[in-house]
């Protein structure tokens, strides 16, 4: 019996959020992404090692954000949400892909190392809306630079609920992602295959959504390939079922799950199969 179905609370509502998968390629020519490892005390994934990202805001609004690269509208039917939820995700994106990274999905005007530090610190203090501090700094976002990969959504049974698009982007030429975070102890460069094995080997913590995440890039050589390979229709949501005396979730596809997307109860149509990246 899963545990969400004989919870008599009503599900949590999931918060929108975003993750990045940053891409490049070591000096051998093969594929890496950029993990943090976060902090231990934190509410949500404390101590896990996860990709950069985080919740949307009220303030990740494409209202006089310039903007290079599909239009909301655009990756509103590629997320299959609306399009103000879908502005919301891909600023989110490029925002927290800025802040815990200090990677800036952005083109426009020169800008100076001091000054872009002085404007990560700004976003990520809240002291300003990050449209603001692109407007001021003459930048416009590069949503050409990502890819939508993916979306989950926590289980119901959790307190703490995202749903979470995850996309890809490679690190553009000139800048490099750093672990200047509060919610981060450390960060590094992994090529999928070692953090899986890491993981195995109990060193360290990976949540179902980015374990399954590696595992499918993890066929991919290098990191034009994997971008490339970015699905082209609409993303379909996955949404792990929690089943009491299993050490696992069960995803779409796997004996037993009747879970659906929207509201945890009955089957659902149009759910990706376990592992899947559709």
């Amino acid at each position: 019996m899963s545990a969400g179905a004989t919870s008599t609370r009503e599900p949590v509502v999931p918060r929108p959020a975003a993750t990045v998968l940053l891409l490049r390629d070591d000096p051998d020519g093969r594929l890496q992404v950029f993990l943090q490892r976060r902090v231990k005390g934190m509410a949500f994934a404390g101590g896990m090692t996860v990709f950069p990202g985080g919740g949307v805001d009220a303030s990740d609004r494409a209202d006089g954000v310039a903007w290079e690269g599909p239009e909301p509208g655009w990756w509103a039917d590629r997320l299959r949400c609306t399009t103000d939820e879908a502005a919301g995700f891909v600023l989110a994106a490029v925002r927290e892909t800025f802040e815990e990274c200090g990677v800036l999905l952005a083109d426009g005007a020169a800008v100076d190392a001091a000054t872009l530090a002085e404007a990560r610190d700004d976003v990520a203090q809240r002291r300003r809306p990050f449209g603001d501090v692109l407007a001021g700094l003459g930048l416009r976002i590069r949503a050409d630079q990502l890819r939508a990969w993916a979306r989950w959504i926590t289980p119901i049974v959790q307190p703490r609920r995202y749903d979470t698009a995850f996309f890809t982007a490679i690190v553009p030429p000139g800048q490099e992602a750093d672990a200047q975070t509060t919610e981060a102890v450390e960060a590094a460069w992994w090529t999928p295959a070692a953090a899986l094995e890491a993981f195995r080997d109990g060193e360290i913590g990976l949540m179902r959504p980015t374990r399954t995440i590696l595992t499918d890039i993890s066929a991919f050589p290098d990191s034009a390939a994997l971008h490339a390979a970015a699905p082209g229709d609409a993303i379909v949501s996955i949404l792990p079922m929690v089943v009491e005396g299993l050490s696992d979730v069960l995803l779409p596809g796997d004996d037993g799950y009747d879970l659906d997307v929207a509201s945890g109860r009955a089957h659902a149509d149009g759910h990706a199969p376990a592992g899947g990246h559709r």
